[in-house]
């Protein structure tokens, strides 16, 4: 039904099997993430097996098609075909009035028709769509670039060669240049945009239009006037804290906006894809901090960007947020929507980073930012795996790759090797 078309497509394979798994289970695919991760780009460059048509959900005269389900039916037999079969691909479909109600429609009276839809905001989508399209619809998550995504984007012929390194793969038969880009991935990020300008400028200003044109207007719509510059404080205050724990009541404070307001832009945010807040992991709630959650960005670039701390890291300044927040992304894009990804902390202070559960079991994982020489011992995550026995544990460093104890050491650019 579905097969690989470019470049750009080949490299977000993981999603193009997705789309095609689940149209054989069901009529209605929505993508959906933040925006510029390329869920337009690899809608469009899906090679469909039978006729297509795309519609821009933006454009006015296509919302008006959507007032009536006769009149959209009749433009679907012009410009589709008279049979309604094939493929109807829907950009930014949240903004069509009661689209899920016409689409529920459609695929239940013409058996032969499969929609893609791509999304920007689960704030109108989620709910409306999961309740009145339940049994009909698949929703996939689409994030900026993986690391091994964006090696693609940037060098053919060194992504080859990566795809021969396994997670026992030592430092030194790495080929630096993979070590280099690696550097500026967690500078730049992976939005598809970005990754394909040259130069550090370009990239920056790339970012910053990306952030003001696309970002910043879709959020003015949700939030008051008079909460703009408490909004923005809010949103470089989470750009600097990335891998602490929330706490509402500090953000309040700072930011001058009401806790119940702090909240609803907390959401807001986790809604629109530019943040992920991680909850934590107990089996004894009374030993274990359970409320506060912690945070991340979903693009080192736009993190940074929001952050002021491009001049930083390019002047060598050592961050280890950065380097966590990568290890998030990561693993959550490995996990995929059905896995679940916690972290472990103590009243004593007793901390593990990440705890992932795949169903089959516990992963813990430690984000170390550090150039080990020889195996450490890490005592929080050795008494975690005393305590909870995961099927597999990891220490994510920069360079050192061995086995120790009951954890591995392993390099940061070969965490999607790790097979969950």
């Amino acid at each position: 039904m579905l097969k690989i078309n470019n470049m750009v497509t080949h490299s977000r394979r993981q999603y193009t099997e997705k789309i095609e798994k689940a149209l054989a289970v069901v009529p209605i695919v929505v993508l959906i993430g933040a925006r510029q991760v390329g869920k337009t780009t690899l809608m469009k460059n899906l090679i469909l097996n039978g006729d297509s048509l795309i519609l821009n959900g933006q454009d006015p005269e296509i919302i008006e098609l959507f007032q009536k389900y006769s009149t959209l039916q009749s433009y679907l037999a012009i410009n589709l075909n008279p049979g309604l079969e094939g493929f109807l691909l829907i950009d930014e479909f949240q903004f069509i009035p009661n689209v899920s109600t016409l689409l529920k429609l459609l695929v239940d009276t013409n058996l032969n028709l499969r929609i893609i839809c791509t999304g920007s905001s689960s704030l109108d989508i989620l709910q409306k769509v999961e309740e009145s399209l339940a049994g009909r619809v698949r929703i996939i998550e689409i994030f900026s670039l993986s690391f091994e995504e964006y090696l693609l984007f940037q060098d053919e012929s060194l992504h080859q060669l990566y795809q021969k390194y396994d997670v026992n793969t030592p430092e030194v038969v790495i080929d630096k240049r993979i070590v280099n880009h690696f550097e500026r991935y967690l500078l730049f990020g992976g939005l598809p945009r970005v990754s394909l300008v040259n130069t550090d400028n370009e990239k920056i200003e790339l970012l910053d239009d990306i952030y003001r044109t696309y970002l910043m207007r879709d959020v003015r719509s949700y939030i008051r006037y008079q909460d703009a510059v408490g909004f923005n404080k809010l949103l470089k205050i989470l750009a600097f804290q990335i891998g602490n724990m929330v706490n509402i009541n500090e953000l309040s404070n700072t930011c001058g906006l009401t806790y119940k307001k702090t909240e609803e832009y907390l959401f807001l945010l986790e809604q629109m894809y530019i943040i992920k807040l991680v909850e934590p992991f107990y089996s004894n709630k009374r030993k274990v901090i359970t409320k506060m959650r912690k945070v991340y960005f979903t693009d080192l670039g736009m993190r940074n960007l929001i952050n002021g701390s491009f001049l930083n890291i390019m002047n060598g300044v050592n961050d280890g947020s950065i380097f966590e927040n990568y290890v998030f992304l990561e693993l959550k894009r490995l996990l995929g929507q059905a896995g679940k990804l916690f972290y472990y902390r103590t009243l004593d202070g007793a901390e593990i980073d990440f705890v992932a559960d795949n169903f089959k079991g516990l992963i813990s994982i430690e984000a170390k930012n550090k150039t080990f020489q020889k195996e450490a011992s890490l005592r929080n995550l050795i008494n975690f795996n005393a305590t909870f026995e995961p099927i597999d544990s990891y220490a994510i460093n920069k360079s050192f790759n061995s086995d120790h104890l009951n954890y591995k050491f392993l390099q940061g650019y070969l965490i999607s090797k790790i097979k969950f």
